[in-house]
């Protein structure tokens, strides 16, 4: 009989303890509030979210708390929640091979790899584009391109070709400006 009183002792100490914490959060103010007025919502009705913009602070302050790895450095007009490359750089990124089809993107990695793409007034030769997002910053060295040129020979085989230099140069600044002005359309909106 004491045995299983003892036993019973220590769970009964622990669900009165647990009541106990639970009934003292009873005294906390909050607001539960949806966003069903776009008129009420600042960044307008179907506008995405950059950077962590829009997420509730943290019930341990404006940082967060960080078990093992310090305090780090926050982008705040950069990269999204989890994400670990620009978010503009990798929209600018997308938007400036649209024409080209996608064979796999990973917004985690930024990475992004073409298919090959034949223009239309040039179907003898076809080019494939691979896009690296370096980095979280918007910088001239956080995207990376690579282009690759193949052309059809008398046999109909496709051999490979050297490409400009400048061509990849030019594509990272199509990148990069692409980028800018989406940041700036972010800024002013």
């Amino acid at each position: 009989m004491t045995q299983r009183f003892s036993l019973r002792l220590p769970v009964l100490a622990l669900t009165l303890l647990g009541m106990g914490l639970l009934a003292g959060c009873g005294g906390i103010e909050t607001e539960a509030r949806y966003p069903d007025d776009p008129a009420q919502d600042s960044r307008g009705p179907g506008r995405p979210t950059y950077g962590g913009e829009g997420q509730q602070d943290s019930i341990f302050g404006p940082g967060g708390f960080s078990l093992l790895g310090g305090e780090e450095e926050r982008d705040p007009t950069g990269g999204g929640g989890g994400i670990n490359v620009n978010a503009f750089l990798w929209r600018g990124a997308l938007d400036t091979i649209a024409f080209m089809p996608l064979s796999s993107a990973d917004p985690f990695g930024g990475v992004i790899i073409t298919d090959w793409y034949a223009p239309p007034d040039a179907p003898n030769e076809r080019f494939k584009v691979n896009v690296y997002i370096l980095g979280r910053a918007l910088r001239a060295d956080g995207v990376k391109a690579s282009v690759f040129r193949q052309i059809r020979d008398a046999g109909g085989n496709w051999t490979d070709t050297p490409v400009a230099g400048t061509v990849t140069t030019e594509l990272e600044n199509q990148i990069l400006t692409r980028a800018r002005q989406l940041r700036i359309a972010r800024q002013q909106g």
